[in-house]
């Protein structure tokens, strides 16, 4: 990869109303029916101020993302179609959008290879960007050696708003809003010819999806004419299906070992991320042959594993950290250790639940526990306490309490016959 973050960034602060310098703006509005509604086209200065900045922001997002996961840098095809698109594209630049059949031809490719059930809205823009040197210090200085001239396309769906209620001010009441078809962020676009090492370079187109959707391959192959990649969800997506699917309908097995295939990355992934100077790891055949094998994964299922690993990601092997799950290693983590400490609680319990037994069988065992489970107290007078003592009768060893005529007694509350 070519393009750095600090090329994007340069070009994205650019895009502010004192700094913007986009010439032309030229637009094609699309319906569901794939039909064309509507083209415009026209300075980008003479814009009235909110529409300036509407469309200033979609050029942004066309410029925002991560490169590598949703903003990626394509390369041409070797063959005599992607040849024809790269000069194609190269006039469209240089035409300065002032050439009405060759911006018709972008929409008949873009209305012919996008795939959108609704309708959207095709913007292309034209800049020119006075690249300023830098001095050894790094600071901009106001002369340039450099003129980066370049188109920057969005594709945007267009939307009713949502239902709501609003005031009506002709008819002086709270009423429902007229719904409008709104222009909403672009799905995709792309820039030509990239911005890399603060120049041009006509060999390469940079690429933006929305995070999250498909990088419709069929138009990266068909109207920009270069090699397809995969964004960071898409290489996520197929690489979980190849792991798991070689499980078969084991789904229990096939989870406990994505899950420490996942953990391994984690920590190949967090090691480079600490050193800024390593290159980020490439997740080749044989390093997910370790990783399998490292997860304890049977032969027979690695074997299947790699073969379909070669199907789906050929000789361009994703970045680890594109196929990285950080949710999953973060709740698979989480449940590990609330499984250990559910464990230390039971193994705890049961010796808590140990000793408790243990002390029971040693008081059963004491010569006293019977008795002192339920004591005998007496109270007499002092003369005659002097006078009980023990004695075996009928072999049971028994209190003995001499009696005087006319002497009552109670045992526990109740008076006893004598």
């Amino acid at each position: 990869m070519n393009i750095t973050k600090g090329d994007v960034l340069e070009l994205r602060r650019r895009l502010k109303k004192t700094e913007c310098t986009f010439g032309n703006l030229c637009g094609c509005y699309v319906n569901s029916g794939k039909q064309v509604v509507v083209k415009f086209s026209g300075p980008f200065s003479e814009l009235e101020e909110d529409e300036f900045y509407k469309y200033l922001e979609i050029a942004k997002k066309t410029l925002s993302g991560t490169l590598g996961s949703n903003l990626l840098e394509l390369e041409f095809d070797r063959n005599e179609a992607a040849e024809e698109r790269q000069k194609y594209l190269l006039l469209l630049k240089s035409s300065k959008l002032t050439n009405e059949e060759l911006l018709d031809r972008l929409y008949e490719q873009v209305i012919e290879q996008y795939s959108y059930p609704g309708n959207y809205l095709i913007l292309v823009y034209h800049d020119i960007y006075d690249v300023p040197s830098k001095a050894t210090s790094g600071e901009e200085q106001e002369e340039s050696e450099e003129i980066y001239e370049y188109i920057l396309c969005a594709v945007c769906p267009v939307d009713l708003a949502k239902p709501a209620l609003g005031y009506r001010e002709d008819e002086n009441r709270i009423g429902a809003r007229v719904r409008d078809w709104v222009v909403g962020l672009p799905d995709l676009g792309f820039v030509y010819p990239v911005f890399s090492n603060r120049g041009s370079d006509v060999n390469a187109v940079m690429y933006y999806v929305k995070t999250g959707k498909s990088s419709h391959p069929e138009f990266i192959e068909n109207v920009l004419g270069c090699v397809s990649q995969r964004t960071a969800a898409e290489d996520k997506q197929a690489f979980e299906s190849v792991v798991k699917n070689a499980f078969g309908e084991d789904e229990e097995q096939a989870d406990a070992a994505f899950f420490k295939i996942q953990k391994t990355i984690s920590g190949m992934v967090a090691e480079r991320e600490e050193d800024e100077s390593l290159p980020p790891v490439s997740l080749t055949a044989e390093t997910l042959a370790d990783l399998a094998a490292e997860a304890e994964v049977p032969e027979s299922v690695r074997e299947q594993i790699g073969k379909s690993y070669a199907h789906v990601f050929g000789e361009t092997p994703p970045a680890a950290h594109n196929v990285l799950d950080n949710k999953l290693v973060e709740e698979g983590t989480r449940r590990a250790h609330t499984a250990q400490l559910e464990q230390k609680v039971a193994a705890l319990q049961q010796e808590l639940a140990a000793q408790a037994a243990e002390r029971a069988d040693e008081d059963d065992s004491a010569p006293w526990a019977e008795d002192a489970a339920a004591p005998i107290e007496l109270r007499v007078p002092e003369e005659k306490a002097g006078r009980i003592h023990t004695g075996v009768v009928d072999g049971q060893k028994c209190l003995l309490i001499p009696l005087e005529e006319g002497e009552s007694a109670r045992i526990n509350g109740r008076d006893a016959t004598l």
